[in-house]
């Protein structure tokens, strides 16, 4: 498909607003529900427990050294590279097999076969992560307030709610997946949800300012049209836009190791979603709020 036929495009996006609404309404009262029974998978960014880094005398597989933890009753643990195949980082959340006075010997019985030096070991503790959580949240807080001005002062106060709900929908989907699949929720994933809110914005800008711009041009037209026309006309930007971010993200995702791996899981449902909610949640929340009926009442007002 080329530049030109995504570009002619004459898609009743609108018609379809109220299912859109209702897919996104169910999949967040799911999310909900998920939050409410079984929260979020903390990391040990946001929980407690120890990170570890090690040094070996020979190169080791990072396979190999999950089997072991594995054969000493730990499922799950965090492994990744330090530089080179010698050196690793492991993540280990809080356990009754071991604690700060014992994690000594029990990493000496996990390694018993192998030459090695612990270079750090450091305890996260509840209180920490804790006061992490608290921090990001208010960094997500401050961040949409931030965009709510903005968008305020650049367009009108109602273009900025519509915004901060297509915002909001983008956030709350992309953290309920995580909390419904329980993948493990740390900073790289809070980093991946600011990330995602600035990409989400940017494309609802785009939206936006092409449908102000159609609104000054068409606005003997019904709201519905104006904003049908302005969401095709954007719809080659936004589709090709993602498109290109997702390449990146699933190039991420599949060489980029076990650092980047939920980070990039995030990005790539923040992108669909933020997608999805460019074409349909924006211009419906327009659509609802009526901001295209109260210029043109605003327009035939008599001098």
């Amino acid at each position: 498909m080329s530049l030109r036929i995504i570009s002619n495009t004459n898609f009743n996006f609108l018609e379809q607003k109220r299912k859109a609404l209702l897919i996104s309404g169910l999949i967040i009262l799911l999310s909900f529900f998920s939050f409410l029974t079984q929260g979020l998978n903390y990391g040990i960014d946001f929980s407690s427990g120890y990170i570890v880094q090690l040094e070996f005398n020979k190169d080791v597989k990072i396979e190999r050294i999950k089997e072991s933890f594995t054969e000493n009753s730990v499922d799950n643990p965090i492994i990744q590279y330090y530089g080179n195949q010698k050196e690793v980082i492991i993540k280990l959340q809080e356990s009754n097999t071991y604690d700060q006075n014992n994690i000594n010997n029990f990493l000496s019985t996990v390694f018993e076969n192998y030459d090695y030096k612990i270079q750090k070991l450091d305890f996260v503790g509840s209180q920490i992560g804790s006061e992490l959580r608290t921090k990001g949240e208010w960094a997500m807080l401050v961040a949409i307030i931030s965009i709510l001005v903005y968008i305020g002062f650049r367009f009108e106060f109602l273009y900025g709610i519509g915004a901060i709900l297509a915002l909001i929908h983008d956030v709350l989907i992309t953290v309920g997946i995580f909390s419904l699949l329980q993948l493990q929720f740390d900073l790289s994933v809070l980093s991946a949800l600011l990330a995602v809110i600035g990409y989400s914005l940017n494309d609802t800008i785009v939206v936006y300012d092409r449908i102000r711009e159609n609104a000054n041009l068409m606005h003997a037209d019904n709201p519905e049209n104006i904003l049908n026309k302005s969401i095709n006309q954007t719809l080659s930007r936004t589709l090709i836009t993602s498109l290109t971010t997702l390449f990146v993200l699933f190039s991420l995702l599949l060489f980029g190791g076990i650092a980047v791996e939920y980070f990039s899981i995030a990005m790539i449902i923040g992108v669909l979603v933020g997608t999805f909610s460019s074409i349909y949640i924006a211009g419906a929340s327009l659509f609802f709020l009526k901001v295209l009926e109260k210029k043109e009442e605003n327009q035939q007002l008599p001098d």
